[in-house]
């Protein structure tokens, strides 16, 4: 089964733009948050390593405003040989509000691909 990791959260003030409505890049960093709260959760932090980003997309499906509690859902979508593709959705009082994903590669010290890491794989649930 697919890792995943569910983390609640309320938008803060720094999340969001002139409007008051969430500042585009807010998304990105939460679910950058819940990636990290998974490689925690399998005890991967000191073994993460280099995974820049590759791909990144979001869709904008309802506003988020200053204060509103969401919830952020991230499952892992795919893992590569050299990748792991995240998927992830904001919602809100039941509503999704933000849709998005996002491809991390696994690099070598000179920056080129490298294969993940076969503890890695089994823990994101590669079978």
């Amino acid at each position: 089964m697919p890792a995943e990791h569910v983390a609640p959260g309320r938008v803060a003030w720094i999340d969001t733009d002139a409007g008051g409505r969430i500042h585009f890049t807010a998304a990105f960093r939460w679910a950058e948050a819940a990636e990290t709260s998974l490689m925690r959760e399998h005890g991967m932090l000191d073994d993460w390593g280099d995974y820049p980003r590759r791909r990144v997309e979001a869709e904008y499906l309802k506003v988020l405003r200053f204060e509103d509690e969401f919830e952020l859902r991230l499952v892992v979508e795919r893992v590569g040989t050299t990748s792991v593709t995240y998927g992830w959705e904001v919602s809100s009082a039941g509503a999704l509000c933000v849709r998005g994903r996002h491809t991390v590669v696994h690099v070598s010290r000179d920056g080129r691909p490298a294969p993940l890491p076969d503890a890695i794989r089994s823990a994101l649930g590669d079978q």
